[in-house]
């Protein structure tokens, strides 16, 4: 059975592909591919991001308050609408994320979106997870806002299974067919030569790792997927209207500005 419930600390590092090559050589003396991976050197993760009308999770999410939460639907490649994909809640409390999950068939997810209406609880699916989302869609009018896939290779330390090591690359994004079975496709969000690694454990890293770390120069830094697309859309909306002058801090007091420039 698929895990259901995360608590874990989350770190990210943006890395180049040099940099990447090097530290991933050394790695493996330390850590073992996802079973994922065995056969295929990336398996790919679509997502489909529900928000309100005028953004308000999102923007809430990047003002960094104490507790954040998002709710996002997931699969591994291009699913049909019978297949099983995740419906999850993702929260955040002073840097501990908690994913909350359960096992639902597209079309399902799609109706209790769509409908507000709670599917009736089967096998497979987490009757709790499901109260919970459905108590967040009666706080918010939510509504799917963004289609993000990306190409994944994990590892596993080999001493500690709740070590985990996650490298995607080609993350592509797009505002429009927000379905997940209408295919995989949009735009590139980080240049070719980016990569996104993030380090997931329930403590504080070990030793080896952080050496590693500091081999190579490589520094913690802030960023979300979601978050950064929706930064970068609006600096383009923002420059189409002809605004040179770019602030993206002051959420709170700028409720209607993505409503404004439809993100």
């Amino acid at each position: 059975m698929a895990i259901e419930v995360f608590n874990r600390y989350e770190n990210k590092f943006l890395l180049d592909s040099d940099t990447l090559q090097k530290l991933e050589t050394r790695l493996l003396d330390y850590v073992e591919l996802d079973e994922y991976n065995q056969s295929h050197p990336f398996y790919t993760i679509t997502n489909l991001y529900f928000d309100t009308e005028d953004n308000h999770l999102i923007r809430t999410s990047l003002a960094k308050p104490r507790y954040k939460e998002k709710l996002r639907l997931r699969a591994y490649g291009v699913p049909k609408p019978d297949d099983k994909v995740f419906l999850e809640i993702k929260k955040k409390v002073d840097g501990l994320v908690n994913k909350r999950r359960t096992v639902i068939s597209l079309k399902e997810a799609y109706s209790f979106i769509d409908t507000g209406q709670q599917p009736p609880c089967k096998g497979y699916m987490n009757s709790q997870v499901l109260n919970e989302i459905d108590y967040l869609m009666k706080r918010y009018p939510l509504m799917p806002k963004l289609y993000l896939a990306y190409d994944r290779r994990a590892y596993f330390s080999r001493d500690n299974r709740d070590l985990r090591i996650t490298l995607d690359t080609g993350i592509r994004t797009r505002r429009y067919d927000l379905r997940l079975e209408m295919g995989d496709y949009g735009e590139s969000l980080l240049a070719s030569d980016q990569w996104l690694m993030e380090i997931k454990a329930g403590a504080t890293l070990p030793y080896w790792l952080t050496r590693l770390l500091a081999e190579y120069r490589i520094y913690k830094t802030s960023f979300s997927k979601y978050g950064r697309e929706y930064e970068k859309r609006l600096v383009e909306m923002r420059e189409r209207k002809g605004e040179n002058k770019v602030c993206l801090k002051r959420y709170s007091e700028e409720p209607m500005l993505a409503a404004q420039y439809q993100l």
